[in-house]
């Protein structure tokens, strides 16, 4: 019985094939990684997204920064990011004050369970970040950088 050889799923080269894996696992990766950050948070009051804890971020390092300032910050949508901020004030891990100089401003702040769910995800990260390099000689990590790093350079300079 002969086997068939499935061609059409097959790369033209090796080599493309190679490259594609490298940025797939990077990806799988990444999705590993903030699937298990986030588990800790699951079936909790707080169960958040990886957006909604980078605006509870931004507002730590900037307590007291407007909606258009994380706007012209993230570079991100600003119906987006109004959805965002207006939910997390729902569920009281964002607080407002209206701005005394403007008062259409809106001067955002992390509440304290607010600070409580930053301060677990960044325990959490911190747990993964070990986990991950886990088994690594610190030579082995340094290495591991230094090609991340190529390779974020190489894409940051747009088409080849």
């Amino acid at each position: 019985m002969t086997r068939k050889i499935d061609k059409v799923n097959q790369s033209a080269s090796h080599n493309t094939a190679a490259e594609e894996d490298v940025l797939d696992l990077v990806h799988t990766v990444m999705h590993q990684y903030r699937s298990q950050q986030y588990q800790v948070l699951r079936g909790g009051p707080h169960d958040i997204t990886h957006m909604e804890s980078k605006v509870l971020s931004f507002f730590a390092r900037h307590p007291g920064a407007t909606q258009s300032r994380l706007a012209e910050h993230s570079g991100r949508d600003k119906a987006q990011l109004a959805r965002l901020v207006k939910g997390l004030r729902a569920r009281e891990l964002l607080a407002g004050e209206a701005d005394p100089a403007d008062r259409r401003n809106l001067r955002l702040a992390l509440t304290s369970d607010g600070h409580v769910v930053l301060r677990t995800l960044r325990q959490q990260a911190r747990r993964l970040a070990a986990q991950a390099v886990a088994g690594m000689t610190p030579a082995q990590q340094r290495e591991l950088m230094t090609l991340l790093r190529k390779v974020r350079e190489n894409l940051s300079h747009g088409e080849p």
